[in-house]
């Protein structure tokens, strides 16, 4: 007779050095699209100072594109949507039966091509920021 042990989520947990290239891409794609929907619900409270006026909605928006943090932020924002984009697009073909066979190499070439992206677009970012 077999008895099945529920070893409980910290043990579970715990085995993290397990995953695969296939449980990061879940792990990641899952993350960055919670952020995303964060994201979203910032944006309409900032487009919301509208309601106040055209003078609040200005000086909301002026103060917040002379923030450093904010310009950090919107470069983090752009590397949680391209590799979003870039990852859906990876299950897409996955699900169509494409690249089966190599789904951790996709994995790593969304990541590295989200990198050199980030990284191309960083002095666009930080651009009219005084530091």
């Amino acid at each position: 007779m077999s008895q099945s042990y529920n070893r409980g989520l910290v043990e579970d947990f715990g085995r993290w050095r397990e995953f695969s290239a296939g449980m990061w891409a879940w792990v990641f794609h899952k993350f960055t699209g919670w952020v995303l929907v964060g994201y979203l619900f910032t944006h309409i409270a900032v487009l919301s100072t509208a309601l106040s006026g055209p003078a609040a909605y200005t000086g909301t928006i002026r103060t917040l594109e002379g923030l450093l943090v904010v310009r950090v932020l919107e470069v983090g924002l752009l590397a949680v949507a391209v590799f979003h984009i870039l990852n859906g697009c990876r299950l897409l073909l996955v699900d169509l039966g494409v690249g089966l066979e190599r789904q951790d190499v996709s994995f790593y070439a969304s990541l590295i091509l989200t990198g050199a992206i980030v990284v191309a677009s960083v002095p666009t970012f930080l651009a009219g920021v005084s530091l």
